[in-house]
């Protein structure tokens, strides 16, 4: 199995930037910067990738330069998100999982755990340590930005499906990351590309939108990444940005204490903290513990630099489990068992 890492690698210091890369090799240009001690893992997108072998030798070389086990993540949820194809199983989006939900509960509650096996063991056979998932939003028909990425509109329903896709991932060894908190499915604006407001109530958005997230955590979730996106009722700054969101809701009332990941700070709906650099600063003063920094590797290398930023809190390198070897040859069966019945949901999705 390429790329196994050990449980001792959660005591190594890792710093809050997840950085991304130019290509499918690190260049002469990123050496320094993933040896930054603010540098605490990389993100990878479709320019990353060619092949199997090569995404493995990647990760190896991006570990082999960083002198630390750095996290290498990856957004691969399925359906139009995600990175990886050419030679990774296709994987459907998570709104086919709620749809098989609303006919067969048991089925698609099986399907979404050996979807999730399925994406978490090609991943970390690899030496990929987490893709971002699962969504938690809900799917209210509103934003073409979430869309069929979300299971479903009942939360909760998102709820046992996130449970069944997390329980799937962590057979393979891979943590969980639920997002958008405190959910981006009651808007319609992206904010890839401009700050969505969702202007309901407080009391609302805690009975609906909190609830998969709530749950989550009372059943032991490891991470939550940060919505950009602005609820008045509750407080004028983006969640990611928000004390009141994370220090007080996240931490506090629901009691969460893994690790806390903003979103892309270079998306538009993040511009209302400032530069990159003062988003990064004020996203780390309101409690996130990384930071996603997509998609301008120039000026993720300026975010690095600047920030005067101590070591996470909360190790990073408690994400960076992987299934005993062990078990290996008994998890390809269940993969190769599923594809069949993946396929199909494939198939139904883009008919």
């Amino acid at each position: 199995m390429t790329g196994e890492r050990s449980d001792d690698d959660s005591g190594v210091s890792l710093g809050p930037v997840i950085v991304n890369l130019a290509g499918e090799r690190v260049d002469a240009s990123e050496r320094d910067m993933l040896r930054h001690r603010n540098v605490g893992g990389v993100i990878l997108f479709s320019r990353n990738y060619r092949s199997r072998s090569q995404l493995g030798s990647l990760c190896e070389e991006i570990r082999d330069v960083a002198q630390r086990p750095l996290l290498v993540c990856v957004d691969q949820e399925g359906g139009r998100v995600q990175r990886f194809r050419e030679e990774f199983t296709r994987l459907p989006p998570p709104r086919e999982f709620g749809r098989l939900f609303d006919a067969d509960r048991e089925r698609a509650l099986s399907m979404a755990r050996d979807a999730a096996l399925t994406m978490a063991l090609e991943l970390v056979s690899l030496g990929v340590d987490l893709s971002f998932m699962p969504l938690a939003d809900l799917d209210r028909g509103l934003c073409d930005a979430i869309g069929n990425r979300a299971f479903h509109r009942d939360p909760t329903v998102v709820h046992a499906l996130c449970g069944a896709y997390i329980a799937g991932m962590r057979e393979a060894g891979m943590a969980a990351v639920a997002k958008h908190f405190p959910g981006h499915g009651g808007v319609r604006e992206d904010s890839h590309v401009q700050t969505p407001e969702d202007r309901r109530s407080a009391a609302q958005i805690e009975a609906e939108d909190l609830l998969p997230f709530a749950r989550l955590i009372a059943d032991g979730l490891e991470g939550v990444m940060t919505a950009h996106v602005r609820f008045p009722a509750v407080d004028a700054d983006l969640p990611t940005f928000s004390r009141a969101w994370i220090a007080e809701i996240l931490r506090r009332r629901l009691g969460f204490d893994g690790i806390v990941f903003s979103d892309d700070l270079t998306m538009a709906g993040a511009d209302v903290a400032g530069t990159l650099i003062e988003r990064a600063r004020a996203a780390l003063e309101a409690g996130c513990d990384a930071l996603l920094v997509c998609n301008d590797v120039a000026a993720t290398r300026d975010v690095v630099e600047s920030l005067d930023a101590p070591t996470a809190v909360r190790s990073l390198g408690v994400l960076t489990r992987r299934a005993t070897g062990a078990r290996w040859a008994e998890l390809e069966r269940r993969v190769a068992n599923s594809a069949p019945a993946l396929r199909d949901l494939v198939d139904r999705a883009t008919a």
